[in-house]
């Protein structure tokens, strides 16, 4: 991924998405070459020169206060995922990391495994920025299951599902938010860890094979995910929505542990209730099938 030009479409699209009157600004004549703000307008509104607002708008972010940075999210109406946005691309641009390179860490604390098992309630799983699943409870598993069919690549990866799997569309119903939501992750990933070649990889992957993909890509938004409501439709239990709750783990940055819950006495809350008797079933199947294997000579 090219930083720069990261950085310069990224303000020239939320440039393009302000009008004057929404900035404040008198918007003097009918004929303007540009749907949003000039460049003009916006060094106006951050308080710096024109030449210097261009020349930051071509990518020269590296070396830009804090001070700058926050009057240029102030004068494009940033939101909050937005604003980091722009932090991270601005210390992508001033890191002398140029080359490659792929993130290692350790494997998940103990501790933090046996807090999702502990979660036999709730659909739970962790995953990194990349959206790779990378441990489940197991009604996380059985709420993935199609992810984690035997046709899938792995490390199994939700975006590389919705995206290039046969069973994507199916599985996420909800499709143009739950495509805008997968594609806004990675764009925020890709902001944080620019020198991930995993995640390059993994982009440069998606952009070749998915046209809605390289469409959204091109939009450059962003967005923190924090809590929300995603729709599935399984297999064994149907369409359901479910509210969900994604906690950063701080002493395994990069990591998120994501749960899924329903309110009792609503047709969501009976769902994982079937979901939980459908997972017991697989279980005891298994069981079964490992304990004959054993048995034969």
């Amino acid at each position: 991924m090219d930083t720069k030009s990261d950085i310069r479409e990224f303000l020239a699209s939320r440039r393009a998405k302000i009008t004057p009157q929404q900035a404040g600004l008198p918007a003097y004549g009918s004929n303007r070459r540009v749907p949003g703000l000039r460049r003009e307008e916006v060094a106006l509104l951050a308080g710096v020169s024109i030449d210097y607002y261009a020349r930051l708008e071509r990518g020269h972010l590296a070396g830009a206060s804090d001070e700058v940075l926050d009057a240029l999210a102030v004068a494009l109406q940033l939101d909050e995922a937005e604003r980091a946005h722009l932090h991270d691309l601005a210390r992508a641009a001033g890191s002398r990391a140029a080359r490659r390179t792929k993130r290692t860490r350790g494997p998940i604390s103990a501790s933090v495994l046996r807090v999702l098992d502990s979660m036999s309630d709730s659909p739970a799983f962790i995953r990194n920025g990349r959206l790779d699943i990378l441990a489940t409870n197991r009604l996380g598993r059985a709420l993935y299951a199609p992810l984690f069919a035997d046709d899938v690549p792995r490390p199994v990866n939700i975006a590389r599902y919705q995206f290039l799997h046969p069973g994507g569309r199916d599985f996420f119903p909800d499709w143009d938010v739950s495509l805008n939501t997968t594609v806004s992750l990675l764009r925020t990933e890709a902001g944080r860890t620019p020198h991930d070649s995993d995640l390059t990889g993994l982009i440069g992957e998606l952009v070749t094979r998915s046209e809605e993909f390289r469409t959204a890509w091109a939009k450059h938004n962003v967005r923190l995910h924090h809590t929300g409501r995603k729709v599935f439709r399984h297999p064994e239990i149907g369409e359901v929505a479910l509210d969900f709750d994604a906690m950063e783990l701080p002493a395994q940055p990069g990591l998120t542990l994501t749960a899924y819950s329903a309110e009792p006495h609503t047709p969501a809350h009976d769902a994982l209730r079937l979901l939980a008797a459908w997972a017991a079933t697989q279980d005891a199947l298994t069981a079964t099938t490992t304990g004959t294997e054993a048995q034969q000579p």
